[in-house]
C-alpha cells in the first residue's frame, strides 16, 4: 500500500471518528495502530516518519494530564475568564432556574429519534376527563362572550359562583387542600376549551391556577402558611393575584423600585419585626377583586436585623386586601377584554416577616422561586390560549370558506383563500404539538425552562399568524363585532398574550438562546462553573475535565455537519417510514446547530449577549428543531394517519425551510464576514434546497379543513364543539354539512338555468322553478332549503341602533366602581 493510500486511511478514520465522537482513548489507540500497520507495511519512510511526529506531538500532550493542564487547559481556562460574559444576580438564578428536556438532545447534535418517540405522550385521568366532559361543558355552555365583554365588562355572577363551586380556582392544588390536583395536560386541555370561547373567562380561570400565590405557596410556603391560604384559595374564598410588573420595572427585574426595609413596629398590638413596603405595580390581573396580593420586591435591611447583608435581594410575600397603606380597585382595559386587570399602590404598608413567601429563610430568594414556577408555568397558559383560538379557526375557517360563495363559486376553492387555509391548518398542528410536547414533560414532574420559552413564544407568534389568515378569509363576517362574531375579540387580544410572561421580543433575542445556550449546551455551563471556582487548581481540574470534551464537539460536528450535506443526510439512522427524511433532516441541522452555536460563542465571548439579532436566530434554529420533533412526534402519537400526514408533512416542510433561512440570515450577518461565510459553506456546500410548502400541498391541505374530514375533527379536538343553540361554532358545522349535501341540487339547477329550462334572478327563484318544473324533487328542494337558510345564518352579521352601541354597564361582579384604599 502507498503512503498516499495510508493517508487516505488516516483521513477516513478521522472522518469516522470524529462523526461517532469517540473518546481520546479510542482516537490515540486507532492512529497507534495505523502507523503501526503502516510501518510495518510501508517502511519507515520519511512521510511516515512525519506523520509519527505529528502523532506523538499531538497525542503525548493529550494523553499525559500534567502536561494537557500546562499547554492545553491553563491557557485556555486563562482565556477563557476574559471572554466569559459577566452576569447579574437575576440573570445567574434565571438560568439556573429549571430543568433541561428534549432541547438538550437537539443542542448536543445528535438526538436519539427511536427513544424519543418512546417518551410517553401526555394522558388524562379518568378523572380529568370527567370534569372536562362535565363541569367544563357546563362553563362553556354558559359562556355568552359578547355580553361579558361589551355588556358587563366582567363574568356574570352566576359564572363567578359556578366557578367556585366547581372547583376551577383549585386545579393544581393537591386534593389535600381541597383542590382537584389535576396533571398540567389537563389543566393545558381546560384551558383551551375556555380560550376558544371566551379569552376573559379563560384568564379568569388561568391566572389562580399560573404563577402565583397557589403556586409558589405549593412549592415553597411553610405548612402554617399552606393549610391557611390553600384551602381558601381551592375554594375561592380567596381570590389571588401577583403583583410583580411596576412601571419602570418589566422584563428587567433589576430596575424594581417597590422595596421594603426591614424594621420593629408595633403590630396587633404588639412589638413585630416585619417589613415597611412601599410599591407600585400594574397590569396585575385579578387585582381589582383580589383579596390575598402575592408581591415581589426588594428588600433592604439597614440596621442587620437579620444578618450581615443590608441589600438581601427581590422577596416574594402574601398580603391580604384589608392592610392597611393598599390603594386598589381601579381596572385597566386590555384591548376590549375585560378581564380584571390593575394596579395596586402600597404605602409604608408594615407586614410582619411571617408573611414572606417560605418564612423568614426566603428573604431574598424570590427571583429564583418566581423563574423556577414560571420554568413551567409559561409552557401552559399562554400557549393553551393560542392553541385554542387556532382550534376553533382551524374548524370554522374552512367551512365558512366552503359555505360562503363568490362569483357563484364557495370561495374555498380560490387559490387565494388556500394558501392562508393551508397556513391556519399547518400552524395549528404546530401548535398543539409544541403545547402537547411540553406539558407531557411538566406531567412528568419537570420545569422545562427553555422549551417552555419557546413554546409561549412560537405558539402566539403563529397564533397571531393564524388569527390574521381567519380574518382575511372571513372579511366583513371577522371585522363586524357582537354576538355572531366568533373571531374578533380573539383577534384584537393577541398582543396581550404576545407581551405578557416575558415580552416576545425578549424572549426571542434574549432568553431563548442566551439562556438556552448556557443550559442546554452540553458543556458550557460546567465550564462557566469551572471558571467560578475560587481554588485555582480545583477549576483548572474542572475545566481540564470539560473542556477537552467541548473541543472534541466541537471537531465532531465540522465533520458531522459537511458530511451530512454532502450525503443529503440520507445514511443517518432514523425511525423508517413516511417522515423517516424529516428526522434525518433534523439531526442534520441538529449538528449544524451546535456548530454554529460554538462558532458564535468562541468569536464573540461576552460580546454575543448584545448581539441580540446573531442569538434570536441561533434561537430560532433551536426552536424550529424543537417544533420539528413536537409535529413528528404528534403524527406518531395519532397513529400516523393518512390525512394527518399532509398537515405533519405541511408543518415539517415549514419547520426545515426556517430553519434553512434563519442559518442563511446568521451567516449573511454574521460580525465575521470570512466566519459567516465559512459556517455557510460547512453547512450547505452543495446549496440551499429546502422550500417552502408547495402549492400543490397547500391545495391538499386547505381541502382538509373545507370538509368534515378526520384531519379536521383532530385539528379541532378540544374546543367547544357541542351542537348546543347558541353554539355559533356548531352553527358554522351545521352550514357546511347541509351546503356539501346541497351542492350536487345546486348544480343541478344551474345546469337547468344554462339550459334554459328554468328561469329566475336568483339562486332560490331559480330552485322554486326547477321544483316547479320537476327537475327536483321536493325532498331535493328542502335539503337546499336548509342549506341556503344555514348560510344565510352563518354569513350574517350583527347590527345594533346606535343607543346600544353604549356600553350597558351592569354592576360588575366582586368589583368596585373606583379605587379603594385601606388608610392606615
Amino acid at each position: 500500500m502507498t503512503l498516499i493510500n495510508w493517508y487516505y486511511l488516516f483521513l477516513l478514520a478521522i472522518i469516522l471518528l470524529s462523526y461517532h465522537r469517540a473518546s481520546l482513548i479510542l482516537w490515540t489507540s486507532t492512529f497507534l495502530v495505523l502507523l503501526i500497520a503502516g510501518t510495518k507495511f510501508s517502511g519507515l519512510t520519511i512521510g511516515m516518519i512525519t506523520s509519527w511526529l505529528i502523532f506523538l506531538i499531538i497525542a503525548i500532550p493529550l494523553n499525559i494530564k500534567p502536561w494537557r493542564y500546562r499547554f492545553l487547559s491553563q491557557p485556555l481556562l486563562n482565556l477563557y475568564t476574559k471572554i466569559m460574559p459577566t452576569m447579574s444576580r437575576t440573570e445567574r438564578e434565571a438560568i439556573s432556574a429549571g430543568t433541561v428536556t428534549w432541547e438538550g438532545d437537539l443542542f448536543r447534535g445528535n438526538p436519539n429519534w427511536r427513544q424519543f418517540l418512546k417518551i410517553p405522550p401526555a394522558t388524562l385521568t379518568a378523572e380529568e376527563k370527567s370534569f372536562i366532559e362535565g363541569p367544563l361543558e357546563t362553563l362553556c355552555s354558559m359562556i355568552h362572550d359578547w355580553d361579558i365583554t361589551h355588556n358587563r365588562a366582567d363574568l356574570p355572577p352566576e359564572m363567578w359562583a359556578f366557578l367556585k363551586e366547581q372547583g376551577f380556582f383549585g386545579l393544581i392544588i393537591p386534593k389535600q387542600y381541597g383542590g382537584k390536583e389535576f396533571s398540567a395536560y389537563a389543566h393545558s386541555q381546560i384551558l383551551v376549551k375556555i380560550s376558544g370561547l371566551s379569552i376573559t373567562v379563560s384568564t379568569t380561570v388561568a391566572v389562580p391556577n399560573s404563577l402565583g400565590p397557589a403556586e409558589l405557596l405549593l412549592h415553597y410556603g411553610t405548612e402554617e402558611q399552606k393549610n391557611y391560604y390553600l384551602p381558601k384559595l381551592a375554594k375561592g374564598e380567596e381570590i389571588p393575584c401577583f403583583a410583580l410588573t411596576s412601571p419602570v420595572a418589566g422584563s428587567d427585574a433589576s430596575a424594581m423600585t417597590d422595596h421594603g426595609i426591614v424594621c420593629w413596629e408595633d403590630f396587633e398590638g404588639k412589638k413585630t419585626l416585619g417589613i415597611r413596603l412601599n410599591w407600585d405595580k400594574r397590569y396585575i390581573t385579578l387585582a381589582p377583586i383580589a383579596t390575598v396580593i402575592g408581591l415581589a420586591f426588594k428588600l433592604y435591611d439597614p440596621e442587620h436585623l437579620l444578618g450581615t447583608k443590608e441589600e438581601i435581594g427581590i422577596t416574594c410575600a402574601l398580603i391580604p386586601r384589608m392592610t392597611p397603606g393598599i390603594t386598589i380597585g381601579r381596572r385597566h382595559f386590555p384591548l376590549n377584554t375585560p378581564f380584571q386587570n390593575g394596579p395596586i399602590q402600597g404605602e409604608d404598608v408594615f407586614i410582619p416577616l411571617d408573611w414572606i413567601i417560605g418564612g423568614p429563610k426566603k428573604a431574598g430568594k424570590g427571583w429564583a422561586m418566581l423563574m423556577e414556577c414560571l420554568s413551567s408555568g409559561r409552557g401552559i397558559t399562554l400557549p393553551s390560549s393560542a392553541v385554542g383560538g387556532a382550534k376553533v379557526l382551524s374548524y370554522t375557517a374552512g367551512a365558512y370558506a366552503r359555505i360562503r360563495k363568490q362569483f357563484n363559486v364557495p370561495i374555498a376553492r380560490f387559490e387565494g383563500i388556500e394558501e392562508p387555509l393551508a397556513r391556519i391548518a399547518g400552524y395549528s398542528y404546530i401548535m398543539d404539538a409544541a403545547r402537547t410536547f411540553v406539558t407531557g414533560f411538566i406531567n412528568a414532574g419537570e420545569k422545562p425552562a427553555i422549551a417552555s420559552a419557546i413554546v409561549k413564544y412560537h405558539t402566539t407568534e403563529l397564533g397571531r399568524k393564524v388569527a390574521c389568515d381567519g380574518m382575511d378569509i372571513h372579511g366583513g363576517k371577522g371585522i363586524c363585532l357582537g354576538p355572531k362574531n366568533y373571531l374578533g375579540r380573539g383577534y384584537e387580544s393577541i398582543p396581550i398574550a404576545i407581551t405578557v410572561e416575558g415580552a416576545n421580543i425578549l424572549t426571542r433575542s434574549m432568553i431563548i438562546f442566551g439562556q438556552g445556550a448556557m443550559r442546554c449546551h452540553p458543556y458550557v455551563l460546567s465550564e462557566l462553573e469551572a471558571a467560578h471556582l475560587t481554588n485555582p487548581q480545583d477549576a483548572l481540574i474542572a475545566f481540564d475535565h470539560v473542556i477537552t470534551k467541548h473541543i472534541a464537539f466541537g471537531i465532531s460536528n465540522i465533520v458531522r455537519s459537511l458530511v451530512m450535506a454532502l450525503t443529503g443526510s440520507l445514511l443517518v439512522a432514523a425511525p423508517s417510514g413516511k417522515t423517516k427524511r424529516y428526522f434525518q433532516s433534523a439531526t442534520r441541522f441538529c449538528s449544524a446547530f451546535a456548530l454554529a452555536a460554538d462558532v458564535s460563542m468562541l468569536t464573540l465571548g461576552g460580546s454575543l449577549k448584545r448581539k441580540e439579532n446573531i442569538s434570536a436566530r441561533l434561537g430560532d434554529i433551536l426552536s424550529y428543531l424543537y417544533l420539528l420533533s413536537a409535529v413528528l412526534k404528534q403524527y406518531h402519537d395519532q397513529g400516523e394517519n393518512a390525512d394527518d400526514f399532509l398537515v405533519a408533512q405541511y408543518a415539517s416542510e415549514h419547520c426545515l425551510f426556517e430553519i434553512q433561512k434563519r442559518f442563511n440570515e446568521l451567516s449573511k450577518n454574521f460580525p465575521n464576514r470570512w466566519v459567516g461565510k465559512l459556517l455557510k459553506w460547512i453547512v450547505f456546500p452543495l446549496g440551499q434546497h429546502f422550500s417552502p410548502p408547495s402549492d400543490k400541498l397547500s391545495h391538499k391541505v386547505a381541502q382538509l379543513l373545507a370538509a368534515p374530514t378526520d384531519a379536521r375533527q383532530r385539528l379541532a379536538f378540544g374546543a367547544f364543539l357541542s351542537p348546543l343553540k347558541g353554539n355559533v361554532i356548531a352553527e358554522v358545522q351545521d352550514a357546511l354539512l347541509k351546503c356539501i349535501a346541497s351542492e350536487p341540487i345546486e348544480k343541478i339547477i344551474k345546469t337547468a338555468k344554462h339550459d334554459g329550462e328554468i328561469s329566475g334572478y336568483t339562486l332560490l327563484d331559480q330552485a322554486q322553478s326547477a321544483l316547479d318544473k320537476n327537475i327536483i324533487t321536493y325532498e331535493q328542494f328542502d335539503i337546499f332549503k336548509q342549506a341556503d337558510d344555514a348560510r344565510q345564518l352563518v354569513i350574517a352579521v350583527d347590527d345594533f341602533a346606535s343607543d346600544e352601541l353604549s356600553r350597558l354597564m351592569i354592576e360588575p361582579y366582586h368589583s368596585y366602581e373606583n379605587s379603594i384604599s385601606f388608610p392606615k
